[in-house]
């Protein structure tokens, strides 16, 4: 064992130190503690709320989103040639339109989205979030007398009372020519199915049908407005992306999902990061402690320190010396500070200590994903501070002069 480590640890042994000496010690790890657990578990619960969140907006999305009219034939070709691509899973044809929705008098602007049911299953699990009904009714192409199929989301059901079976007419933007002049396109749909994703901005503005019944309301007849691609891993949607764009050609706008949801992901992100710094300041506190808790050290040591240097210990052995007291201070402060933090968090996951409004977040639970590079980013600033905390004393008592030491130490 180094000189330096072994006088350290003597010094941070409770026997050798007096009541105010002991106490601003047990201040100093409490602090450290504290602060660390404070921080890895707010990070593991933003954590969790922003994989939570993140994991909703692609299940009813899609990794990568192409967005241009293209034909039947163009979209079936650009499909095969993305789906060749190594970063691609899966692909499939939508559309994307704007409609007003009426319904006993109700009337709402909605997001139509043409699909492939089918196909739809290979790219996200929006099949997995319907709660009732289908996005396949049992109706035949040649029965015009019945309703297009329509599947709404909860909250836009709830908000105008609507259930499986209903009839609503929705209403293009794009107008039709009529004996009587210019008139809006409408047309009736039955609603075959309710979908809850578990985001609220899709739950109550957008409504998914068919994609040829929503071609022929939106006069795409066997076209599509874009396709939506599945990645194998979502964290190369960029490369992907410039992949794609290659692909396609000119006349195509290609979007990640990050892209689309840049707000809510900024505003996630940003949160995490002013989290962050606010528990950050427990740590810098605790950090203070220890630099007071070394310079009493340094006043209460002085004897010592000159006799250690009349002996031939060098300055810097000096330095080093309050260097590792205080690490090792940091250091205890930081393993309580771990226990502590993945015991708030199993307690968190396990038990329902803060319920939350089901219908608001779709949650009953915090939800708590513990990352081990938040864990390695807190033990290293953590580090950080405590060193620079213990720098200041231990400059202090390395420009001590032996002699003067001795004599009034």
């Amino acid at each position: 064992m180094k000189f330096e480590l072994f006088v350290a640890l003597r010094y941070l042994n409770s026997k050798r130190k007096g009541l105010f000496a002991l106490i601003t010690t047990i201040i100093g790890i409490a602090g450290v503690a504290v602060g660390v657990a404070a921080l890895i578990t707010t990070l593991a619960v933003m954590t969790g709320f922003q994989t939570d969140m993140k994991d909703k907006v692609i299940g009813a999305q899609s990794h990568v989103l192409v967005f241009g009219y293209m034909t039947e034939q163009v979209y079936k070709d650009k499909i095969e040639k993305i789906e060749a691509l190594p970063l691609v899973a899966g692909a499939a044809p939508n559309i994307f339109g704007q409609a007003i929705m009426t319904y006993e008098g109700h009337s709402n602007g909605v997001v139509l989205r043409g699909l492939d049911p089918v196909q739809e299953q290979r790219i996200n699990n929006l099949q997995q979030s319907i709660i009732e009904g289908s996005f396949v009714a049992e109706i035949k192409d040649t029965d015009t007398s019945v309703p297009a199929p329509l599947v709404v989301g909860t909250e836009l059901a709830l908000r105008v009372n609507l259930e499986v079976g209903d009839d609503v007419v929705l209403i293009s933007p794009q107008s039709i020519a009529t004996s009587a002049g210019m008139m809006p396109k409408m047309k009736k749909f039955r609603v075959s199915g309710l979908v809850k994703t578990g985001y609220y901005e899709f739950d109550s503005t957008m409504i998914y049908t068919t994609l040829e019944q929503a071609g022929d309301f939106l006069s795409m007849k066997k076209g599509a407005s874009g396709i939506s691609i599945k990645l194998h891993n979502m964290d190369k949607a960029d490369k992907a992306a410039a992949e794609i764009d290659k692909v396609m050609g000119g006349g195509y706008a290609v979007r990640t999902f990050a892209q689309l949801n840049s707000t809510l992901y900024a505003a996630l992100k940003l949160e995490k990061a002013v989290m962050t710094i606010i528990l950050s300041l427990i740590i810098i506190v605790a950090s203070l402690n220890i630099a007071s808790n070394l310079i009493l050290l340094g006043t209460e040591k002085l004897k010592d320190i000159g006799i250690m240097r009349a002996m031939g210990a060098s300055p810097a052995k000096i330095r080093r010396i309050f260097i590792y007291e205080g690490l090792l201070i940091g250091t205890a402060g930081l393993i309580c500070g771990l226990l502590l933090a993945f015991l708030l968090c199993w307690i968190i996951a396990t038990f329902n200590i803060v319920e939350l409004p089901g219908d608001i977040y779709y949650l009953t639970k915090v939800p708590v994903r513990i990352s081990a590079l938040d864990v390695i980013s807190v033990i290293i600033g953590s580090y950080v501070l405590c060193f620079f905390a213990a720098l200041y004393p231990a400059l202090r008592a390395s420009r001590v002069n032996p002699t003067d030491a001795i004599r009034y130490g």
